[in-house]
């Protein structure tokens, strides 16, 4: 019996053919030659679904060129019901920061010149007075992450010394990555106090000795401790710090700058809070509640981020002038609380009442076979880890993982999750501004 694989085409063949020729006039030569060679392996591997004759070659082919042309990193609809999703890049930006990118891309800035004298500047300036306006920090500083602004702040302050740290706030982030690792990079030393539960302020004081470098408070991200627990606040640690001549360092990661307690999201404190409880560096990000790019944001006295921005390391750490773009803008939005509030998305997805959540659900489902069902929501991004929020969600009709699949590998994707034996999109992790799109996008994939 003859090996069904002697009878397919050989890629020199193939690329002789008329209608592979004309792909060549849509992506370069290689390209084609390394698409045919795919359409040809594959069907190596399963002969009996190998294409018959030139035109289903040709669909082939043309599906391994489209495969290889596609960009690694493309835009999706996330309909998880976590709005910042850390898989999925997190905080989506508000028009003004991809406009404020788009402008800055599209030619030279001021990134590192001083207008009004004419000479060099510094990149560090950027979004400086900006943060100082809205949080009442002396000085500011941009990094590229938050981890990375946590290094800096114990490589200027503390290098060579120890750093006093509740072992309840020794905590893992995403990819495996821990708190200590992280700080053990600093050149800083770890000294741990109290126990997983119970930290108390005492614990701190008599851990000092002559080789504290600094106390460091870190907010515990993705989940929470309840029952016979204490902590020492920030508020508890600064006047020691002041005592005993210390920085206070506070890593609260979620960068919120306006209270959502009104939205039924309590206990995250505020970077004005975490300023004006004292602490010495507030370090947090920029792509978390804040609702702006991925940025390591430092703010605090004016001693300490000018020390930091003289630190070596700081070159290593910073950011570009994309991200500054989008930052500035961003926290423009700030300045009015009430636009800030409408037009960054994340804030706009965590705070839109349920029954708007509902409603559009329900124009969804008009030309989506689906159920609109309740469902619940969660922030993401370390932030409220124990909040949950009312929110509408689709339930898909038909097998829930091949409907999953199909949407998964739609163009654009869209991500959702299985559930009681359904395949469920939640509409509080989609912008209200792209529910068009969305829609359109789930019906192309399940067409």
């Amino acid at each position: 019996m003859s090996d069904p694989r002697r009878e397919l085409p050989s890629v020199s063949a193939l690329l002789e053919s008329a209608a592979v020729g004309r792909l060549m006039a849509h992506a370069p030569r290689a390209v084609v030659v390394d698409a045919v060679r795919d359409a040809v392996a594959r069907a190596r591997k399963d002969p009996n679904a190998a294409p018959h004759g030139e035109d289903e070659w040709a669909l082939a082919i043309g599906d391994a060129l489209a495969a290889r042309s596609r960009p690694s990193l493309r835009s999706l609809f996330n309909a998880t019901g976590v709005v910042l999703h850390t898989n999925l890049g997190r905080a989506p930006l508000a028009r003004a920061a991809i406009e404020a990118i788009a402008a800055t891309a599209a030619g030279y800035s001021n990134l590192e010149y001083d207008i009004e004298r004419g000479e060099r500047g510094s990149r560090y300036t950027h979004c400086v007075s900006l943060l100082m306006e809205l949080t009442g920090a002396e000085d500011a500083i941009v990094v590229n992450n938050c981890a990375s602004a946590l290094v800096l702040a114990l490589n200027t302050l503390a290098d060579g010394k120890t750093t006093i740290v509740s072992r309840g706030e020794l905590i893992e982030i995403g990819g495996s990555f821990r708190v200590p690792d992280i700080m053990a990079k600093s050149g800083s030393r770890l000294v741990e106090v109290g126990t997983t539960n119970r930290t108390h302020r005492g614990d701190y004081a008599a851990a000092i000795t002559p080789e504290t470098g600094a106390l460091l408070k870190v907010h515990r991200s993705n989940f929470a401790i309840d029952g016979f627990v204490s902590e020492a606040s920030l508020g508890d640690l600064a006047p020691l710090g002041a005592e005993h001549e210390l920085p206070v360092l506070h890593d609260f990661g979620s960068g919120l700058m306006i209270s959502l307690d009104a939205y039924g999201l309590a206990g995250e404190p505020t970077a004005r809070d975490s300023v004006r409880a004292g602490a010495t560096i507030t370090m947090m990000s920029g792509d978390k509640l804040l609702g702006g790019p991925q940025a390591g944001i430092m703010i605090g006295s004016a001693s300490a981020i000018a020390a930091a921005r003289r630190n070596p390391l700081a070159r290593a750490l910073r950011v570009d002038k994309l991200t500054l773009a989008a930052l500035g803008a961003t926290l423009s939005l700030y300045r009015d609380p009430a636009m800030a509030l409408r037009e960054i998305p994340t804030l706009a997805m965590l705070t839109s009442p349920v029954e708007r959540i509902r409603e559009r659900a329900r124009l969804a489902a008009l030309r989506i076979p689906s159920e609109v069902i309740a469902s619940e929501a969660t922030v993401g991004g370390g932030a409220f880890p124990t909040a949950r929020i009312p929110s509408a969600a689709l339930a898909l009709r038909g097998d829930a993982e091949a409907v999953e699949r199909r949407l998964r590998f739609g163009e654009p994707a869209v991500i959702g999750r299985i559930a009681d034996g359904h395949c469920i999109l939640d509409l509080r992790s989609v912008n209200e501004a792209d529910d068009a799109a969305f829609v359109e996008a789930v019906s192309r994939a399940l067409a």
